[in-house]
């Protein structure tokens, strides 16, 4: 989704910050994280604003600040039926950019406090002018210049008087990370008590298909190929350590008939349930 003709930078002429520019109606438009931070201006249309759990409205000049992992969507209520040319702009960066700097330089602190905020998602008041100006300069610049510019707007932000907090609750993709983390472990470990993926997701407040891809990611295997090859594995240990029917196995492990089970463990173990049981037993390889 990252195309220059959506309205991204390209990669090649650009580091780990990037600028943004979009209309509206856009495939953009969704709910959805990911791993930069979002610093992110709505310039044209009014509309419903969701980040996090917190649900309220926007018009132009509307600010918000987004943290790793935070979901969040801008839908617009009030475009003329040919769309708007520029609705968004935004600018997306790493944790690394400031977080990665040392401590011992004081100078970004007010930075670092200003991005540990961020976890909730802030909106910021009288401050979409000063951020819009910032937009053009750090677009405009490359290398150090650009991390400069970068950094000023930052410095502004953060001395910033009138914001506010908009997620009830922190939430970073530390968290997000750990969260998937418990997921894939508890599959692995109990697969017979695998939740279907809706489950999961709204669990950790995603949509199914962002939930979907953040399991990607994250196990690297797609949700059902991973359910499947825990669920073949626990199968194999019970065969093998158990005198459970194989039908019994096939329960156990979370499948729901037998035919399915069979086929799922012949594609995987390239012998069918029964006979994996006995080449095991006779201590044939």
């Amino acid at each position: 989704m990252r195309l220059p003709s959506l309205g991204f930078e390209a990669g090649e002429h650009v580091g780990a910050i990037r600028c943004l520019e979009h209309g509206y109606p856009t495939p953009l438009a969704r709910w959805h994280c990911h791993d930069e931070y979002e610093l992110h201006l709505i310039t044209a249309t009014s509309g419903s604003a969701f980040v996090g759990d917190w649900v309220g409205n926007f018009s132009p000049g509307h600010l918000v600040l987004c943290g790793p992992g935070l979901p969040h969507n801008w839908i617009s209520l009030d475009y003329p039926q040919e769309g708007v040319a520029c609705r968004d702009r935004v600018v997306l960066f790493p944790h690394e950019v400031v977080a990665g700097t040392t401590p011992s330089v004081p100078e970004l602190d007010e930075a670092r406090r200003l991005l540990e905020q961020a976890s909730y998602g802030i909106e910021f008041f009288g401050m979409s002018d000063v951020v819009s100006r910032a937009w053009y300069r750090i677009r405009a610049a490359r290398g150090l210049a650009r991390l400069a510019q970068l950094y000023d707007v930052l410095a502004q932000l953060g001395r910033c008087e009138n914001s506010r907090l908009l997620n009830r609750s922190r939430y970073t993709s530390s968290e997000r990370v750990e969260q998937l983390q418990r997921i894939a472990n508890g599959i692995t470990h109990e697969p017979g008590q695998a939740l279907d993926a809706e489950d999961y997701a709204r669990e950790c407040r995603m949509d199914t298909r962002q939930f979907l891809r953040q399991f990607r990611r994250h196990a690297g295997d797609g949700f059902s190929t991973f359910v499947n090859k825990a669920r073949i594995a626990a199968a194999c240990r019970l065969l093998a350590s158990t005198e459970l029917y194989v039908q019994s196995v096939c329960y156990a492990v979370g499948f729901n008939n037998l035919s399915n089970f069979n086929r799922r463990f012949l594609e995987a173990m390239g012998q069918t349930p029964s006979d994996y049981r006995k080449l095991h037993r006779s201590g044939t390889p």
